[in-house]
């Protein structure tokens, strides 16, 4: 038996695992036992790996499309045949539209570095993340208030005395180094209060629940500045020195009382008291947690804003226990990884067609793009024509709200392509399908993990390719050279990628042989607080009043708008994750399918009993944008104005026999609404009907 230490890639995590593998199969697979924050644990996702590599309903071959398109019918093709196809398309389009005609989409990746560098050489401005609809107004938030990105933050949970999370499900949505933390702290004595309109797994291990009335977590928020500044409970000497803003804010939220908040938000006004004055209590060891893919309204980035403020208040910015800046290895003296994205490459003058970074929208970052403002620029060609799109690990018809315009927009492009390694439903509505191979299958770039202990870790191919598939790295450099940029791709097999990645930082392949990680310092990395917080800002404070929002004509404290009910018999929609799932990529999975087959639609059972809803029974949910049927799960622990489903189910891509049909479809409900301050789409933003079937 061989060990293989290598990066899991069933969620956007990367646990670092140990895969053991005998004959060119992999038997098992686990944590890294020598990673001291995973310790040998796995999650069933990850677990669930080894039945992805032998899954028959992979795509096992190039393929490129011979009907219509979505029909699902294909013809299989040689991989010289299907790059020269693919690169033919896109250099005609180019040719009619300009390299701008291409927009690509991925998830971020460790090879963004190379899918960035591929975009800059073609010459096109119209690179896209996923990461607005998972993250863009955090990003805009953190930006805004600090000048670092949410990606150069983390949280010091293991110090933590009292952590308060707004909707953010640590133990449904597995990030096992978190959840290890996390769960470690509530045995040495650390609070935990969460807040949601619904009972989640992670409510359920909490000092204290508090339900609170969907859309209303500005409130709350402004009610508990209120409590800390009336009644001094913020860190005076931090605010003093590192915030810029301090007297607006004060006066702004004076209005803001805990009684107010109560009618907004129905959580009484003695705990918001309460809450506020034991979080006080052990400043700077607490955590308002910022929050992921939760409270998705249009006015987002101001919830963002104010938890990230209420950190600053307690002066737990960059406190041990509290939120940190991530350190890379410049932070120890060290040279970082080489990306290709750091060569010299062409200018490109042209603007995005999302508007990012231009005064249409002037403050998501241009760096990912809006990648929900896609389907409009398709449609309306405004700016300009957009013809080709290239997608990478991503599956934009089900991560974009309002699936059916999608697919509008879609049939207005006169090419795309996906690289992948299954049946997505963009990769099935594509015109070539270029398979992957799955990460046990493949190497990738290095990942560089900053933190407060900078490290470097090293996904590792474990077994041979079980079909005919190619790592991404590769298919790039193969259009790369096909386009005539392929000097900017300075490789010729996964060696030299790596090869290329460590010149210069003194390290080898060898160094990660014994335990698949290098880290590159052995006590954590703070900040001084006294003189050395090293904030982007122009003021290099923490800018509560933004300079970024202000001279974009955007206010720092907008007033509070209140959230009016549903209508009688409609309901806010809310989604989320399950341990069993990710996103919208392991539904079709065998074990994970087994797990879990479809999605339910959480509903209060007051509510269900008046629309004479059974708990079991299927239901029509409807909207302005589409309806589903879905199983009811009738239960006291949402609130009356919401429901709630899984993220990710209603797939109709036949090839997925598994979950064909199985669930109802989030995206086909949702309408494409965005806070177009801060770049997300308002996932949440939309009313349904629900009503009895049969």
């Amino acid at each position: 038996m061989q060990d293989v230490y290598s990066i899991c890639l069933m969620c956007t995590v990367r646990c670092p695992i140990k895969v053991m593998v005998d004959n060119d199969d992999v038997k098992l697979i686990e944590g890294n036992p020598h990673d001291p924050g995973i310790q040998g644990s796995i999650c069933p996702k990850g677990a669930a790996g080894v039945c992805l590599l032998n899954d028959q309903e992979r795509v096992k071959k190039p393929l490129i499309r011979t009907g219509p398109r979505g029909s699902g019918q294909w013809r299989e093709a040689s991989w010289e045949e299907a790059l020269d196809y693919v690169a033919a398309k896109l250099r005609e389009i180019k040719d009619k539209y300009g390299a701008r005609g291409i927009a690509y989409t991925e998830r971020s990746q460790l090879n963004s570095h190379i899918s960035k560098t591929f975009m800059r050489a073609l010459g096109s401005p119209n690179y896209f993340s996923h990461d607005s609809c998972c993250k863009g107004s955090l990003n805009t938030a953190f930006r805004s208030l600090t000048g670092y990105t949410d990606a150069n933050v983390g949280v010091d949970i293991g110090k933590a005395k009292h952590i308060i999370l707004f909707g953010r499900n640590y133990f449904e949505s597995i990030e096992l180094k978190a959840v290890k933390q996390l769960t470690n702290a509530l045995e040495n004595g650390t609070k935990l209060t969460y807040i949601d309109p619904r009972v989640t797994v992670t409510a359920t291990k909490a000092d204290k629940y508090l339900m609170i009335r969907p859309g209303t977590d500005l409130a709350l928020s402004y009610a508990l500045m209120n409590v800390i500044i009336n009644e001094e409970l913020y860190d005076k000497e931090y605010v003093r020195h590192w915030v810029l803003g301090f007297e607006e804010l004060k006066q702004f939220v004076g209005k803001y009382t805990p009684q107010w908040a109560e009618q907004q938000t129905g959580i009484a006004a003695h705990e918001i008291i309460s809450l506020a004055r034991q979080a006080s209590a052990v400043k700077p060891a607490v955590i308002f947690h910022y929050g992921y893919r939760s409270a998705h309204y249009t006015n987002e980035i101001y919830v963002r804003r104010a938890l990230i403020m209420l950190n600053a208040l307690m002066g737990s910015i960059e406190a041990p226990g509290g939120i940190f800046f991530k350190k890379g290895a410049g932070a120890v003296g060290k040279k970082p990884l080489n990306k290709l994205i750091g060569q010299v490459l062409p200018e490109i003058n042209e603007v995005r067609c999302d508007g990012a970074g231009t005064a249409k929208l002037p403050t998501p970052d241009p760096a990912h793009g809006v990648v929900q403002m896609l389907p409009r620029a398709i449609l309306e060609e405004d700016p300009y024509p957009v013809k080709g799109l290239i997608v990478w690990r991503h599956d934009p018809l089900l991560s974009i709200p309002d699936y059916e315009n999608n697919k509008r927009a879609f049939d207005k492009l006169d090419f795309i392509v996906t690289i992948d390694i299954h049946f997505s439903e963009t990769a099935w509505y594509s015109d070539v399908i270029l398979p992957e191979s799955i990460y046990l299958e493949r190497g990738d770039s290095i990942q560089e993990n900053a933190g407060l202990k900078p490290s470097l870790y090293l996904r590792k191919p474990a077994v041979t390719p079980r079909y005919d598939t190619k790592p991404g790295w590769e298919i790039m450099k193969g259009l790369a050279d096909r386009l005539d940029i392929g000097q900017y791709f300075p490789y010729h097999s996964l060696d030299d990628l790596w090869h290329y990645q460590l010149q210069g930082t003194g390290l080898t392949l060898e160094d990660f042989a014994a335990k698949g990680f290098v880290s590159l310092c052995d006590e954590p990395i703070y900040w001084n607080r006294e003189d050395g917080l090293k904030f982007k800002t122009p003021s290099g404070k923490i800018e509560f009043v933004s300079s970024l929002l202000e001279e974009n004509g955007y206010p720092s404290f907008p007033e509070y708008e209140s959230v009016q009910p549903p209508a009688e018999g409609y309901f806010r929609l809310m989604i989320g994750r399950n341990v069993a799932h990710t996103h919208v990529s392991t539904q079709n999975n065998p074990l994970l399918h087994e797990l879990m087959p479809e999605n339910l639609l959480w509903i209060n059972t007051e509510k269900a009993g008046y629309l004479g809803i059974k708990n079991g029974q299927m239901v029509k949910v409807s909207s302005s944008r589409g309806q589903e049927t879905i199983r009811a799960h009738v239960t006291d622990l949402i609130h009356p104005e919401a429901v709630f489903m899984v993220h990710g189910f209603g797939r109709k891509v036949k090839a997925q026999t598994r979950c064909y049909n199985k669930g109802a479809s989030d995206t086909l409900l949702q309408e494409n609404i965005s806070d177009n301050i801060g770049g997300s789409p308002a996932l949440q933003h939309v009313h349904v009907k629900v009503q009895a079937v049969g």
